[in-house]
């Protein structure tokens, strides 16, 4: 019987989803309590990799059991989350086609990166403290030339082994944002819905562009394509703040594309701040 399970991680404690020699990885850790769980070696197969230090939410894994589960479901959540450390939760588990894979029949993945601008303690592990005054204008028009099919491999890892540099980029936006805890500020506690489209438990509540709340202090990049390349949204987003500051022009990208080459665009952003959010099937 195969299975799929959702689950969410602070990446900050590992090398990434990934199994990789004498280093912790998530894809490990979960192999580790569902063997403990089970009692039989269990191998699992996530939706892709994530590196070093990225987070995820709504992470998709599936795994084979010898037919049914030894426990019922609410009972086998509460059991691999006692299981597992603190960084990792299983939110969901469910009976799964016998051929449906976690990686190869995603269709769309979306990821999320933060980003602020003044001393924040309270976002310092899920966001970046960016020190340079950025023109968010700019950063916002160069969105759309990243849509359609492109060849990405100007924003791959140099060394990478990906098969194909081509994605198919179907949203790429700025957007301003408010920390829950910064709506407390000033002892007030203005109500505000969850984030209809922000990483659900992240620092992060949507303000209305334009609102008081949303200042401009806080942004978020928002990215969703059918497959990404090694360290491909970490470089975009490192190209973008080229572009904020003023040493590229949104009018570049088409030519950097064309280009194929890692050197010309910008530099990779730090991982910590980046969340895969989002699988669709």
């Amino acid at each position: 019987m195969r299975y799929a399970l959702t689950l969410s991680y602070d990446g900050s404690s590992f090398c990434g989803w990934q199994i990789q020699p004498g280093d912790p990885s998530v894809q490990q850790t979960l192999q580790n309590a569902l063997t403990t769980l089970l009692g039989k070696e269990t191998a699992v197969t996530g939706a892709g990799r994530t590196d070093t230090g990225v987070n995820a939410l709504g992470y998709v894994a599936h795994f084979d059991c010898d037919g049914s589960l030894p426990y019922k479901i609410e009972d086998f959540l509460y059991k691999i989350n006692a299981i597992l450390p603190k960084e990792i939760a299983v939110q969901s588990i469910c009976e799964a086609e016998s051929e449906f894979h976690a990686r190869f029949d995603a269709t769309r993945r979306t990821y999320h990166y933060f980003i602020h601008f003044e001393k924040d303690p309270f976002v310092r592990r899920t966001s970046w403290f960016c020190k340079y005054r950025l023109d968010v204008a700019a950063m916002r028009a160069a969105c759309p030339l990243l849509l359609g099919t492109h060849d990405f491999s100007c924003f791959e890892k140099s060394g990478a082994d990906s098969k194909t540099s081509i994605c198919t980029v179907y949203e790429a936006e700025w957007k301003e944002y408010v920390p829950m805890l910064g709506a407390l500020a000033g002892g007030d506690c203005p109500e505000r819905s969850p984030a209809a489209d922000g990483p659900e438990g992240s620092p992060a509540a949507d303000g209305p562009e334009g609102s008081p709340a949303a200042d401009g202090r806080y942004l978020y990049f928002r990215i969703t394509a059918d497959r990404f390349l090694r360290n491909m949204v970490r470089a975009i987003v490192g190209t973008m703040v080229e572009i904020g500051r003023g040493r590229m022009s949104p009018d570049d990208i088409p030519a950097l594309l064309a280009s194929h080459d890692r050197c010309r665009a910008g530099q990779s952003v730090p991982g910590h701040a980046l969340f895969l959010t989002k699988v669709e099937y």
